[in-house]
């Protein structure tokens, strides 16, 4: 049963995250939603955050002073030129920061579900870059961390993705003792307002992708994995990455593989 319970959703204002913020509520569930953009729309509660900024996140967590049962962090930039430092603040060290913060909020068997993306599944070649990021405090200089790894906005939202994947299963060890899980869910293309970036940012291999499998995805298609990670359903499973693409990463492991014979 998820009624009674109490959601924290990032990213509530449009796509995923309010596809989320609807689904939670319709099952009975409190959703507390934060974004930099005010909305009401599915939610009890609405709380103001901008996740680049180490000040508007502690003052945000300052304010939940419920207990959080499920923690989805939605909210994401895409790879736009010339935002590289601030994605990576957003995406991921704003993120982790925010999680940080709240896990005193965070009741023993809580689920986190973090939105990572088919961008990120390289994170074990790139594991020593992810290491580095991952190394870096709250208010690092990410300006001069991008400078020094000659990151393009491109590349920032890919490690961001890949920092997401990595943190979330270096965290689950330390949680099974309170029997909070850490999970990620990594979609590929989906139909929200973000979407013409990353058309521009991956160009062909996206529409090829896209047209292979017939479509992006849309809101709901995540949404509905994020509901089942948040539910008692998958009180199981612990620090994995589930793929929401449409077949698009098996059409590309069968082509690299000689698997995809007519």
């Amino acid at each position: 049963m998820m009624k009674g319970k109490h959601a924290i959703v990032t990213g509530v204002a449009s796509g995923i995250g309010a596809e989320v913020a609807k689904m939670l509520s319709a099952k009975g569930i409190k959703v507390t939603g934060l974004d930099i953009i005010e909305t009401h729309d599915n939610i009890e509660r609405f709380i103001k955050l901008d996740l680049s900024d180490p000040k508007s996140i502690k003052s945000a967590s300052r304010v939940i002073n419920e207990d959080i049962n499920i923690l989805c962090n939605i909210a994401g930039l895409p790879p736009r030129d010339g935002l590289q430092a601030k994605i990576l603040k957003v995406n991921f060290l704003g993120t982790r920061q925010l999680t940080q913060r709240l896990m005193g909020q965070l009741v023993n068997g809580a689920s986190i579900i973090n939105v990572a993306s088919r961008a990120g599944a390289f994170w074990q070649e790139n594991i020593d870059q992810v290491k580095s990021f991952l190394a870096l405090g709250e208010d690092a200089d990410t300006e001069s961390f991008c400078a020094k790894n000659d990151i393009d906005s491109i590349r920032a939202y890919n490690l961001s993705k890949e920092a997401i994947i990595a943190w979330s299963i270096a965290e689950t060890e330390k949680s099974i003792a309170r029997g909070i899980r850490f999970n990620t869910v990594s979609p590929g293309a989906v139909a929200t307002g973000i979407l013409d970036d990353f058309m521009s940012a991956f160009g062909e291999r996206a529409s090829k992708n896209i047209a292979r499998v017939g479509r992006p995805a849309n809101a709901e298609d995540v949404a509905k994995v994020i509901l089942f990670l948040a539910g008692s359903g998958s009180q199981w499973l612990r620090g994995i990455d589930i793929t929401v693409d449409g077949g698009m990463a098996a059409l590309n492991s069968g082509d690299m593989l000689g698997l995809n014979i007519s």
